[in-house]
């Protein structure tokens, strides 16, 4: 298929390198100064001459959407299937600009390696068809998960699409710690970070319940358990990352201009 790249940073750049290959890629960027491999530049979105069905992709900043928007229309006119990954922009305002058969999608910064996770909305336009060329698109990335309901996507942005930077936050928590008990903040820092990416990689290798893999680190009366105290204390660890995930959430409704709804 043919892919039409809108906006072409961090995130879309590392989506058009997983596409090498296997699709036709088109980047409409202004201010892009070098290409990803195999990629053609679009200089005006009414010059797109695609060979095949072709699919937009919306990889621009959110408040650089109402300014690109008007220009969307020629492509809303050909019903070409549309996938967003820009942060509070509704799958109503999308409709507007690019027509029904129009995905929202949320992916995450470990995308950029293929070890990313994509929810993904569905307009009321969008078929199974759609949904199969969404999954083999964003397949490069890593997993895709389709939500039932839009309003969702809120509280997915504030899990696994900030989620990334909660875990970095902590991890340098931990490192610093380990600096001001005592050891060399390099040693620490590098200690924390194998942790934390060894952490992942068991998780990912594991089926068992978190809470399991969490005991089977977890001696009664042991190092662990005296760490792991504070946390659980009055259910300290699950207070604050109640609040962390309902400031992200909120902030992502806030984006959308739906406030607290």
């Amino acid at each position: 298929m043919d892919v039409l790249l809108i906006g072409c940073g961090r995130m879309g750049s590392a989506m058009a390198r997983g596409w090498q290959g296997q699709h036709r890629v088109l980047v409409f960027d202004p201010m892009l100064d070098t290409l990803p491999p195999g990629a053609e530049r679009i200089d005006a979105l009414g010059d797109v001459d695609a060979e095949g069905d072709l699919v937009v992709v919306l990889a621009v900043k959110p408040q650089k959407f109402e300014a690109i928007a008007g220009d969307l229309r020629p492509l809303a006119d050909r019903g070409v299937l549309g996938v967003s990954i820009m942060a509070g922009i509704t799958l109503g305002a999308l409709g507007e600009a690019i027509g029904s058969r129009i995905v929202r999608a949320m992916p995450n910064t470990p995308a950029a390696i293929g070890k990313g996770i994509t929810a993904a909305a569905a307009g009321p336009g969008v078929g199974a068809n759609d949904r199969s060329t969404v999954d083999a698109l964003l397949a490069p990335t890593g997993n895709v998960v389709w939500l039932a309901d839009e309003a969702q996507i809120d509280i997915v942005t504030a899990v696994s699409g900030s989620g990334p930077a909660y875990f970095f936050r902590f991890t340098e928590a931990l490192a610093k710690a380990g600096g001001d008990a005592g050891l060399p903040i390099a040693l620490s820092t590098q200690l924390a970070r194998a942790t934390f990416v060894g952490a992942a990689a068991l998780a990912d290798a594991d089926s068992a319940a978190l809470a399991q893999l969490r005991q089977q680190v977890t001696s009664p009366g042991g190092t662990t358990a005296a760490g792991l105290a504070p946390m659980d204390a009055d259910d300290a660890i699950d207070r604050l990352v109640g609040k962390v995930v309902a400031a992200a959430a909120t902030r992502s409704r806030d984006l959308a201009g739906r406030g607290g709804a």
